[in-house]
């Protein structure tokens, strides 16, 4: 199950030379299992026990295996730079040894010295080595250099022996990797973000309109892609609040509310539409039942028929009263004509900027962890983004309204010349909002 504070992290997972190297595999695969980005490193002892097939395989790309003959002249920069967290696992005296005294004699010490990520390790090796003063020294300037150590544990080892020095279980490493670049993020967050001071509403998940006590009318929509939009506004340094269907991890502070209907999610809607940024990734559905059956609807035999009706539109509720200096972001799941009919909910709805979605595209959509989106605002603005993750989608999505946010407001004096505008004057914009609406379009490079 995918973690929030794994989830798009990129974790360098390194493997040194000691028998408990097979569990890394494990390692490997519940990281990757959890969202996150792993990029094996394998030492020549690793070699010797493990192959560097197996977690080129299971890692998110190929395992690096050597300082001087990767195609990546500066492999261990490349990676120090590139990792939001680096794990060792297993930790071998020797490796602890050399990282303690700043050796750089292969890809893993010199990656060691090349970052500034947080590193966590995961020390494995026979009782009488684990006792060995030299190892608790080593251990000890580690740790207050900042490093985070997972400390193995008692049990059966090598050879038939038993005591201390087994290598930890894969859920407390696997936890602690999440605790640790859960606790940087939160460090980020507590310095200012691009979102700071901004209060952020996301709506998530497809609404389910009940046809008897049984049954309803709904949509595939898993929420996964309002949440990881909250949890990037989250990171960024908003006051985040979730309105969904759904229930998924969310970082600390982040309200949610869960409802099931379209007029549950209206009502949860209306009392935070004083947000800065509203962005209603929900599925809402379009119609409900007219009425609801008090009882479960038999089989007859029969043709049956159940009336529909509208349901309310949330979206353009919120666009015809949104006071000024908000965002609004809307959601387009589309089968055909993407484009054309994105353009159209921009303008009919009202909002600042819309994200299209082609739902019946392989692995974008509803239930996938990937997506592909157009975005199109009411400036003229158009980009796309290819299939990524949702995490990614939902960064380049808050980085447009912060794009959107930092333009001067239709009709006011613009602080630099746009290109689409005539140099001087108040801006011009493609305005949905009938206040604003000049009908002249803007380009945005």
């Amino acid at each position: 199950m995918s973690n929030p504070a794994l989830r798009d992290s990129k974790v360098v997972l390194a493997v040194t030379g000691g028998i408990a190297a097979y569990k890394a595999v494990e390692v490997c695969r519940r990281l990757v299992d959890s969202g996150a980005h792993v990029i094996p490193l394998l030492t020549d002892g690793a070699l010797r026990f493990v192959g560097e097939a197996t977690f080129s395989a299971l890692g998110s790309e190929r395992a690096r295996v050597s300082l001087f003959e990767d195609e990546d002249p500066i492999a261990h920069v490349t990676l120090g730079r590139l990792a939001d967290l680096i794990l060792v696992c297993p930790a071998t005296a020797r490796s602890l040894g050399s990282y303690a005294a700043g050796i750089s004699d292969d890809l893993l010490g010199a990656t060691l010295l090349a970052t500034r990520a947080p590193v966590v390790v995961c020390p494995a090796m026979h009782a009488e080595m684990w006792e060995h003063p030299a190892v608790g020294d080593n251990l000890s300037l580690l740790r207050s250099r900042g490093v985070t150590v997972v400390w193995p544990e008692e049990g059966r080892l090598a050879g038939g022996d038993f005591g201390a020095g087994r290598l930890a279980g894969c859920d407390s490493i696997v936890s602690t990797v999440a605790e640790v670049i859960g606790a940087d993020k939160s460090e980020l967050r507590a310095k200012g973000g691009s979102m700071a001071g901004l209060r952020v509403l996301v709506t998530a998940g497809g609404t389910r309109e009940p046809v008897d006590p049984v049954r309803y009318l709904g949509n595939r929509s898993s929420g996964k892609q309002g949440y990881a939009i909250a949890e990037s506004a989250w990171a960024r340094g908003a006051e985040v609040s979730v309105v969904a269907t759904t229930s998924r991890p969310v970082p600390p502070g982040v309200e949610v509310e869960l409802v099931e209907t379209a007029e549950e999610m209206r009502q949860a809607v209306q009392r935070r539409r004083d947000a800065d940024v509203v962005v209603m990734a929900a599925a809402v559905a379009d119609f409900r039942p007219s009425r609801m059956s008090a009882e479960k609807i038999k089989r007859s035999g029969k043709p049956t028929t159940i009336p529909l009706e509208p349901t309310p539109d949330i979206l353009a509720e919120l666009a015809k009263t949104s006071p000024r200096g908000q965002t609004l972001v809307g959601f387009a799941a589309e089968t055909q004509d993407l484009l054309g009919n994105a353009e159209a909910k921009l303008r009919s709805k009202g909002v600042d900027l819309l994200a299209a979605n082609d739902v019946s595209a392989p692995g974008a959509g509803f239930g996938h962890d990937t997506n592909a989106v157009v975005m199109i605002d009411s400036r003229g603005g158009r980009a796309s983004v290819p299939l990524s993750s949702k995490a990614r989608v939902a960064e380049e999505i808050l980085d447009r309204v912060l794009a959107l946010r930092s333009q001067p407001e239709c009709g006011e004096e613009p602080s630099n010349t746009l290109e689409g505008s005539d140099g001087g004057g108040r801006l011009p914009c493609v305005g949905t909002r009938p206040d604003r609406d000049l009908n002249l379009l803007v380009s945005h490079p």
